[in-house]
């Protein structure tokens, strides 16, 4: 939890005493004296961080840590050491344990801030990233709730973009970002009235209009925060009905006008949405889907992106039978 007490925990009062001195004015602290107490405290209290001392009477600092890593209630807390051995091969053990520090006693209290300011910050780090996985996950989901687009069809295509955007040059940490970006690409159908979005006939000219609305919404909500991964999916969710012909909505963009974002996304969806069974149409038979996106060359899409689909097709059918093999109903893919 990252706003849990730091555990410290040391047979020796002295020590215990000093931890207090040092970190008590700046965070919550719980103390503890040996290493049944420690996992004890570890289950009750949360903690954001451990200082675990090694050399402790009935069950060593390693053993400690060893159990803390072993119960799925604790195993994600940080372990820093503290101790007085300071051998190479202490170290490597308490690395071994699941440790993310070793200091040395006697404790220099500007390095045991330090270290432990450094940490938290990671903590922190590691919770807000979770925090934004959560969100993708969610405004995934959101944009298809009330429509036929069940199971892992988002998850599978943010896999192709991810696949056809690192054909494309984009740098690893920019295509695992379009990864996550391209799940809310429809996030704006939660803005669109269910009998428009669940409508078992063609959509009137009216309707239509409606519909196209939710590139639109969608930006709106997305673009409100400014955090790179939020930016990149608003610029995709307004932009993924684009084609490269100039004859897409909502802004009639042609050629490079589009983002690539939303060229590489265009390609991925329609990819997908082909292959996928849905409740009103069988899977497309795999030559009629590639052949349906080569007619799409320079009308709908991008030439160049074309015929990257093409040289990445291997790679991509590989993915779509991972995808495939798993529990179309239920699967969510993991926080990162």
């Amino acid at each position: 939890m990252p706003n849990g007490p730091i555990l410290c925990v040391d047979d020796e009062p002295n020590n215990l005493a000093l931890f207090r001195q040092i970190l008590g004015g700046d965070y919550r602290l719980v103390l503890a004296r040996d290493g049944a107490q420690a996992l004890r405290a570890a289950e009750k209290h949360a903690p954001s961080l451990i200082l675990l001392d090694v050399e402790m009477p009935d069950m060593d600092g390693y053993e400690v840590a060893s159990a803390l890593k072993a119960n799925p209630q604790t195993e994600h807390i940080p372990i820093i050491f503290v101790t007085s051995l300071g051998r190479e091969a202490d170290e490597r053990t308490g690395f071994a344990c699941g440790g993310v520090d070793y200091i040395a006693k006697p404790v220099s209290p500007f390095i045991l801030r330090a270290r432990v300011n450094t940490h938290l910050s990671l903590v922190r780090a590691s919770a807000l990233n979770s925090s934004y996985q959560d969100a993708i996950r969610m405004l995934g989901i959101a944009g298809h709730y009330n429509d036929s687009d069940t199971g892992v069809h988002i998850w599978r295509m943010a896999a192709y973009a991810r696949i056809l955007a690192e054909a494309a040059g984009w740098e690893s940490a920019r295509a695992e970002l379009l990864e996550q970006a391209a799940p809310m690409h429809d996030t704006g159908k939660i803005g669109i009235p269910d009998g428009i979005l669940k409508k078992p006939g063609k959509l009137s000219a009216p309707e239509w209009e409606i519909m196209k609305r939710h590139t639109q919404i969608g930006y709106e909500i997305l673009s409100r925060s400014h955090a790179p991964l939020f930016q990149l999916a608003a610029e995709v969710a307004l932009n993924h009905h684009e084609r490269w012909d100039g004859t897409g909505y909502p802004g009639a963009l042609a050629g490079e006008d589009i983002p690539q974002s939303a060229r590489i996304v265009a390609v991925a969806d329609v990819f997908d949405a082909l292959a996928m069974r849905r409740p009103y149409k069988e899977a497309w038979p795999m030559d009629e889907v590639v052949a349906k996106i080569e007619e799409g060359r320079g009308t709908h899409f991008e030439p160049r992106m074309v015929e990257l689909f093409l040289d990445c097709l291997p790679r991509l059918l590989e993915t779509k039978a991972h995808w495939d093999s798993r529990d179309s109903d239920t699967v969510l893919p993991e926080a990162q």
